[in-house]
């Protein structure tokens, strides 16, 4: 009778320690490796699902008769991006305005920064473009470079950020950041970038504006630096 009283209590005690946080911790290490390693599997798989489906709804439903549109908007960022830099630092430069020609290495600084944090993630990411994974989606833009992020969308939202934090003026807000969504938008469409390396680009982009428009107010106003 005592043995079997014993054998009672061993089983509740059992039975309540499993309700107990303590015993999850007693888990195997290899178990919970193998159930992260595969809830992020499936995490990203999905994503990877969602990235395709709605690059292929964007490339192969596309207006064909935009192409052009979309091409000379793809192409028109680098020119862009280093002719409003370099137009406002000659014409400050000119007129000896200190005020412009700070503006202007702002606004080159953001496009660089940006251009340098892309360059990184890609080569370090190295995802290969859509058109090198899933033969269907048609190449209709040059793309050479790794796919993520997109460094044309990267740039043009530098571009537009920075501008729009130099030069706070709806008529320039406006019109800069429609011109950098549609260079966006025109490398999904001319299939050489998923929906996620556009968003990334975006991301570093404005990231790089607001860090140079932040260390411009803690270097150049509180200096004396580019005042005649």
């Amino acid at each position: 009778m005592y043995r079997q009283t014993e054998k009672n209590k061993k089983y509740l005690l059992n039975k309540v320690s499993m309700f107990n946080p303590k015993h999850y911790d007693q888990m195997p290490q290899k178990s919970l490796f193998i159930l992260t390693i595969f809830l992020l599997f499936t995490n990203v798989t999905h994503c990877q699902n969602l990235d395709i489906e709605l690059l292929r709804n964007i490339n192969l439903q596309r207006n064909t008769s935009l192409d052009g549109t979309f091409k000379a908007i793809s192409n028109s960022t680098p020119y862009i991006c280093i002719g409003i830099p370099t137009g406002m630092l000659g014409i400050g430069l000119l007129k000896k305005d200190s005020n412009l020609v700070r503006k202007a290495i702002v606004i080159g600084a953001s496009v660089v920064t940006s251009a340098i944090i892309t360059q990184a993630i890609k080569y370090s990411v190295n995802r290969p473009r859509p058109f090198e994974t899933y033969p269907d989606i048609q190449k209709l833009s040059d793309g050479g470079s790794p796919s993520f992020p997109s460094g044309h969308t990267s740039e043009a939202f530098s571009m537009a950020t920075s501008l729009s934090l130099e030069c706070p003026e709806w008529y320039i807000i406006a019109p800069s950041y429609a011109w950098a969504t549609t260079v966006a938008y025109s490398r999904m469409d001319l299939g050489v970038h998923y929906p996620s390396d556009i968003l990334m680009g975006a991301v570093v982009g404005a990231g790089s504006a607001w860090l140079c428009h932040y260390l411009n107010k803690k270097l150049f106003r509180k200096t004396k630096l580019l005042r005649w």
